[in-house]
Parts: C-alpha cells; sequence; structure tokens
C-alpha cells in the first residue's frame, strides 16, 4: 500500500465505506434517470453540480457517475453512425468486475482526477480548505491526453471546500472544458458557490431519505442498526452520513438525555445539566461535542417548527412531543425558539473558536435555554 492511500480521506464518513466502494445508491432513482437521459441523448453537460443535503449520498453518486462515464465507449451516447452502437445502457450500474471498477477500487483510474482538501505534511493533518495548489495539479491533470482517447472524469468533494483562490482557478477550466471530460461538483451549499461556477454546470438535486429507503441504506453500509428506527429517522433528517454519525456516537441516547432534561422546564435537574456537560468536556470527545451541539440546535429547531405549525410530528425521543407543545404553544413561542436557534448558534461558534471550555458552553446554552422558557 502506498503512503497516499494509508492517508486520511476527507470525503470519507467514519464507519461507512468510501463513496467509492459503494455498491448502492438507495432512493435517488430520479436523479440516475435525469444523468442517463442526458447521455442518451448524445448532449451530455461538460459539468454538473450534484447538491442537496449532507450524507445523502452526493459523494456515491459522484463515484457512480465517474465510474460509469469510464466504462463506455469513447463518444457522448445517442447511437453510432450506422445505427450499429451498443443499446443504451438502462442503469448507471457497472460490473465490480470492470476494469475500471477495478481500478477505481485500488485508486489507480489513470483517466479520474478527485480535487479534494490534501495532506499537509508540515502539520501532519488534512488541509482546512481545498487550495489553489490543488487545482493546479488538476491543470496538469487536464493537459495530459487520455492514454486511450476515450473519457476522462474529474470529481470536487464537496465545492464548498475550495477558497477563493481555488474556486477561480476551478472556474476557467469551466469556462473552457477539455474535449472528453466531465466535471462532478459536489456541492453542499451551493448558493455560497460562485455563481459564474453554478451557471456553467447542470444541477442534479438530490433528495432526503425516507425511513425505509434510510433503513436501506443504512443496512448497505454495514453501520449497523439504531434501537429506534424511527428516532434515528427523525433525527438524521434523512442523511445516511447523519444517521452513521447518531449509530457511531450514542446520538439517539444523548439526544433521550436532552429531552430528560429539559422536561421539567423552565427548572431543570443541574446535577443532569453538569453531568451532560461533563460528557461534553472530557477529551477526545470533540465528535460528541461536536454531535451535542447540533443536537441541542435540532431541538431548538423543532420547537420553532412545532410553534409556528401547531403540530409536533414525529417524536423522536420519548415525551418530546408533549415538550414540543407546551414550550411552542403558538406562533409567537415559535419565532422566540427560532431567534435563540440562531443567537444560540453564533454563541456556541463564537466560544468555540476562542477556545472557551466545552463544558462551560453546553451549561451556557443550557441556560439561555431555561431563561427563553420562563420568559
Amino acid at each position: 500500500m502506498s503512503d497516499e492511500e494509508t492517508l486520511p480521506e476527507p470525503d470519507r464518513i467514519e464507519g461507512a465505506p468510501h463513496p467509492r466502494d459503494t455498491a448502492l445508491l438507495v432512493g435517488q432513482g430520479a436523479a440516475e434517470r435525469e444523468f442517463l437521459d442526458a447521455y442518451a441523448s448524445g448532449h451530455l453537460h461538460h459539468a454538473w453540480l450534484i447538491t442537496g443535503p449532507l450524507g445523502i449520498g452526493k459523494a456515491t453518486l459522484a463515484w457512480r457517475l465517474a465510474r460509469f462515464l469510464l466504462a463506455q465507449p469513447a463518444g457522448d451516447g445517442g447511437g453510432g453512425l450506422f445505427g450499429d452502437a451498443p443499446p443504451m445502457p438502462e442503469t448507471l450500474d457497472i460490473s465490480p468486475d470492470h476494469p475500471v471498477a477495478r481500478r477505481l477500487q485500488a485508486g489507480s483510474e489513470g483517466r479520474l482526477f478527485a480535487l479534494r482538501r490534501a495532506w499537509d505534511e508540515e502539520k501532519k493533518r488534512l488541509k482546512t480548505v481545498i487550495t489553489v495548489d490543488e487545482v493546479r495539479r488538476l491543470r496538469t491533470f487536464l493537459q495530459l491526453s487520455s492514454a486511450d482517447g476515450g473519457r476522462r472524469a474529474v470529481i470536487v468533494d464537496p465545492a464548498d471546500e475550495m477558497n477563493t483562490a481555488a474556486a477561480n482557478a476551478l472556474l476557467k477550466m469551466l469556462e473552457e472544458p477539455p474535449s472528453g471530460v466531465t466535471f462532478l461538483i459536489v456541492g453542499h451549499q451551493p448558493a455560497r458557490l460562485l455563481p459564474t461556477i453554478r451557471s456553467r454546470c447542470r444541477e442534479l438535486r438530490l433528495g432526503t431519505l425516507g425511513p425505509d429507503d434510510l433503513a436501506r441504506a443504512i443496512a448497505a453500509t454495514g453501520a449497523g442498526v439504531a434501537d429506534d428506527g424511527a428516532a434515528l429517522a427523525e433525527l438524521a433528517g434523512g442523511s445516511v452520513g447523519e444517521a452513521i454519525r447518531l449509530i457511531n456516537l450514542d446520538g439517539i441516547e444523548l439526544y433521550r438525555a436532552l429531552v430528560a432534561l429539559f422536561n421539567t422546564l423552565p427548572q431543570f435537574d443541574r446535577a443532569q445539566a453538569l453531568a451532560l456537560a461533563d460528557r461534553a468536556a472530557q477529551r477526545g470527545q470533540a465528535e460528541r461535542l461536536d454531535l451535542l451541539v447540533a443536537l441541542i440546535g435540532l431541538f431548538l429547531a423543532r420547537l420553532a417548527r412545532a410553534g409556528s405549525r401547531g403540530a409536533t410530528g414525529p417524536e423522536a425521543a420519548p415525551g418530546e412531543a408533549a415538550l414540543l407543545a407546551r414550550l411552542a404553544p403558538d406562533a409567537n413561542a415559535g419565532r422566540r425558539w427560532a431567534a435563540l436557534h440562531q443567537t444560540l448558534g453564533a454563541r456556541i461558534r463564537h466560544g468555540r473558536a476562542v477556545n472557551l471550555d466545552p463544558g462551560a458552553l453546553v451549561l451556557d446554552a443550557i441556560f439561555k435555554i431555561a431563561e427563553t422558557a420562563r420568559e
């Protein structure tokens, strides 16, 4: 195994296979069909922006599209000159025994370039952004002609992580795309991309997964199962990536502890609050702190939604529906919780940026929630 293969990969979710190794994409048939129709038309767009919430299969689709394109004969579909071309593929599926599939899995496919955050050799960690140096490596790749004259593919995952210089450098390539190259650009928040990048791409919008599709997708990753599938679906919001994080970090149990703590608002059990804060403050528990902060935000969002809609929806923890109905009985209360969601999120981000004690951050959030409940 080479040194590069042993380095951490920024596009891998802990506890799940890498998108290139994920054979099954669940619940995104409409997006797959849209791409296949474009391929069959013989006018395949040179750049595709694959959008949607985090963890719903965007990267998996990008690798499926790359595998599909590189396994096809040269040309853009639409039939041969004398009608002797092979029939149009009806799915994106490529046999795992296909040479392209094997090369992709081994990381040795010379016609694919994956643009993503690089390893910082000096700091011994992944860089925080995709830099212009990585885009220059892509330019070198594009200047080389394909060995067999066939297609090439570029995966950008995700475009949100490009700094300004990298984004501008990529834009120049999209403005004058090399022949036979297809860009597959993953975007979690496309509104943050340069408008000129968005305008040069055709968008493939992926949707969140329902409970049944979510369960199938989780099973396909081998990540295990949650003790409460309905609660997992509610908390994950249709995101496979978020569901795997919840499973790995006991997120359902953590959310139940939050609901139990808030069940007596505007009063709360200080011992329970301290115990929760201590769990987040333990050394080496940065991921658990991230999850706890996210779950506090989710609880506030569910409060705001309950107030604005007048309905709580399915429970994500025992007693949650009654708690939401009590704390957010009307639209006015919903607006108060929505405002707290925004201000508390900014307060926590600032606290983490200046390295405040994690336990103190969690306690501060609990106090602010109790204060709003008293109002």
